[in-house]
């Protein structure tokens, strides 16, 4: 089974569903208001659990918390590294459109306030057995990377969102990067979708990737193992966890020694059951649905890879 410590964001989502994204100057009425649990780090522990996997959490949740907590527990998460603070919790506000995208506002709260102490606490209860992953949205990342990799642990990174704090890690001690094409253009140091892979190879010849192109499917490499997936087509109601859920289930399976094309087969269905319901961590499916909808055929078929642009 697959074994892994998420130092991982907690937040507290407010999803605004529009029938547009509020444009610069402008004012509006939502037409609708919910409150959700989510965070990158919550959404991929919830998927882990839900896919599978033996998940440990940590991180700080505030004095706003007890929703966030009670979502990790339901889903069989490990609890007994989560610490509380009497600050805030994080939380995003987020905007759904008619076409199911988002646009979303993070405010860190208590995931930017991890400490070397407490990263220690969680690694030594953790052991040296399993994968940590990280995402950027809480602070200390770097110092998670390089204390997990000197434990003898696994490290992926879900380089997102995106910014420049991004190239201070030591990304040369990742085993597992998952990224989008704009993350993972950003990361390579290309223009073009097609370079990223050779080039990442070219920077850090140790590392796996998972490459998520969203409709056009996802890509990864592990070794000299590769394979791609296209998508299914489906109603999309809300992609905020779409992501998530897809690495949840892909790194479940990978992690396990699944083949990639059975790890991209196994996500892919899950994503695609998880866009087609509001809310983020509430969005994610079990394992034994994902599974019964593949057998039934409810999902239709996977259309092709799309390809490079």
């Amino acid at each position: 089974m697959a074994r892994i410590l998420n130092f991982g964001s907690l937040n507290l989502d407010q999803v605004y569903r529009v029938d547009a994204f509020v444009q610069p100057g402008e004012t509006k009425s939502s037409l609708s208001l919910e409150t959700h649990c989510g965070g990158k780090g919550l959404n991929q522990s919830v998927a882990l659990a839900r896919a599978g996997a033996e998940v440990w959490h940590a991180g700080l949740i505030g004095c706003d918390g007890d929703m966030l907590y009670e979502k990790l527990r339901e889903s069989g998460v490990n609890l007994t590294q989560l610490e509380r603070s009497d600050n805030v919790s994080g939380h995003a506000i987020i905007q759904v459109d008619n076409h199911g995208q988002n646009c979303i506002l993070l405010y860190g709260g208590t995931n930017q306030a991890l400490t070397e102490d407490y990263i220690d606490r969680a690694l030594d209860a953790f052991g040296s057995d399993g994968l940590v992953l990280v995402q950027n949205e809480t602070n200390l990342v770097g110092s998670i990377i390089k204390k997990a990799h000197k434990r003898g642990l696994q490290v992926a990174i879900n380089a997102a969102p995106m910014d420049e704090k991004v190239f201070t890690y030591p990304l040369e001690l990742v085993d597992w990067l998952v990224v989008n094409e704009i993350e993972g253009a950003a990361i390579a140091k290309c223009e073009f979708e097609v370079d990223i892979l050779p080039k990442l190879e070219t920077l850090y010849p140790k590392m796996n990737v998972l490459l998520t192109l969203g409709k056009r499917g996802a890509v990864c490499v592990r070794g000299q193992e590769r394979a791609k997936s296209g998508i299914y087509s489906v109603k999309v109601v809300d992609t905020t966890a779409a992501g998530d859920t897809f690495l949840g289930f892909f790194l479940t399976e990978a992690l396990d020694q699944k083949s990639l094309t059975d790890a991209l087969a196994l996500a892919t269905a899950a994503s695609s059951m998880c866009v087609q319901v509001m809310g983020a961590a509430d969005s994610v499916p079990l394992r034994a649905d994902v599974l019964a909808a593949i057998e039934r055929g409810t999902l239709g078929k996977t259309g092709e890879w799309g390809g490079w642009r």
